[in-house]
């Protein structure tokens, strides 16, 4: 009799330690390695492990997109290996915002606002600079 009342115990206490070390495992940082091109603006980077479910075109003055990233936190701000591949890219930061969640940069002519939430960030580009900009080269 003693031995079936144990078995529930162990059977608990494994279901247990493997939960926990799958919650631990699950929520992992960024990487912040490899880079592509924004879906809205190819020339400013994103890390390739950011999934976008859905752009939203229905803001009449800015196309964003939205970018989940398991691990990214507000708090922390836009993290020093991004900022470095922002800038490697060749875009130059305008604002320097108190919270460091969010940003603005700037390449030739070319403007983008980045945002940092928990767990995702928009990369939003204004409509008229982009459409204003792609007359001039068309010229």
């Amino acid at each position: 009799m003693k031995r079936k009342r144990t078995q529930p115990f162990w059977m608990l206490m494994i279901f247990c330690i493997i939960g926990i070390m799958l919650v631990g495992c699950g929520t992992k940082e960024p990487a912040w390695d490899s880079f592509e091109g924004a879906l809205n603006e190819k020339s400013f980077p994103v890390p390739k492990e950011a999934n976008s479910p859905d752009r939203t075109t229905t803001n009449v003055a800015m196309d964003y997109v939205r970018y989940s990233l398991p691990g990214l936190k507000e708090k922390n701000g836009i993290p020093e290996p991004y900022l470095d591949e922002i800038k490697a890219w060749g875009w130059q930061e305008q604002q320097k915002e108190e919270s460091g969640a969010s940003g603005v940069f700037q390449k030739d002519a070319l403007i983008v606002h980045l945002t940092l939430h928990d767990d995702y960030f928009i990369v939003m580009v204004p409509k008229e600079k982009k459409a204003s900009i792609k007359g001039l080269e068309s010229k």
